[in-house]
C-alpha cells in the first residue's frame, strides 16, 4: 500500500506542478507567456501589434497609406550638391548599355530622401537609394542608358525629387551613337 499511496503524491503534485504552470503562462505572468494565447481569445482578426502596443483589427493605419511622395514632402527640407550634373558617355555603338553613377552629398542638417524620378526617355533607367542619406554623408544616382533603336547624338534627362531645396534637380547624361 505504500508504494500506491507514493504514486498517488507523486501523480498530484506533477499535475498541479503542471497545471500552475499553464495558468502561469496563460494569465500572461511570465516573460514568455504564450502570446498567441491572448491573440487568439480576443478572436483572430484582433491580434496585438506588440511593435507599436496596440491592437490590430484588420484596419489601415494612416501611416501604411502615405506614398514615398508624400513622406518626402512631410520630412523637414535640407540641402543636397551634386559633384557633376552631366556625364558625356561620347561615341558608343547601337545597342550598347551604358551605366553612369551621379555621386551626391547631403550638405544639409536633416536626412535626405529621394522620392522619386522622372526620365525624358523609357531608354534610361534610373536608381537612387531608397535609405535616408544622413547629413553630411554621401549617395549616389545611377543612370542606366539602353541605346537600342538610337542613332547620332542623344541627350537624356533625370529629373531627382527630393526633400532637398530645391526640389528638384536634374542630371543628364548624352552619348554620340554609331
Amino acid at each position: 500500500m505504500n508504494k500506491d499511496k507514493y504514486k498517488i503524491i507523486l501523480l498530484t503534485v506533477l499535475v498541479l506542478a503542471v497545471l500552475t504552470i499553464a495558468v502561469i503562462e496563460l494569465l500572461g505572468v511570465s516573460d514568455h507567456s504564450l502570446a498567441w494565447w491572448r491573440d487568439h481569445r480576443r478572436g483572430e482578426a484582433e491580434l496585438y501589434d506588440r511593435a507599436n502596443n496596440r491592437y490590430y483589427r484588420g484596419e489601415i493605419y494612416p501611416e501604411q497609406t502615405k506614398t514615398r511622395d508624400q513622406l518626402v514632402k512631410d520630412m523637414p527640407k535640407t540641402t543636397m550638391q551634386f559633384y557633376e550634373t552631366k556625364h558625356s558617355f561620347g561615341a558608343i555603338s547601337q545597342g550598347s548599355v551604358v551605366k553612369h553613377s551621379f555621386k551626391f552629398k547631403n550638405t544639409g542638417d536633416h536626412p535626405l530622401l529621394s522620392a522619386k524620378t522622372d526620365v525624358s526617355c523609357g531608354c534610361t533607367v534610373p536608381g537612387f537609394p531608397q535609405e535616408a542619406i544622413a547629413p553630411g554623408q554621401e549617395g549616389d544616382v545611377t543612370v542606366e542608358f539602353n541605346s537600342a533603336g538610337k542613332y547620332g547624338f542623344q541627350e537624356k534627362e533625370v529629373v531627382i525629387h527630393s526633400n532637398a531645396l530645391p526640389e528638384s534637380v536634374t542630371i543628364k547624361i548624352d552619348a554620340d551613337i554609331k
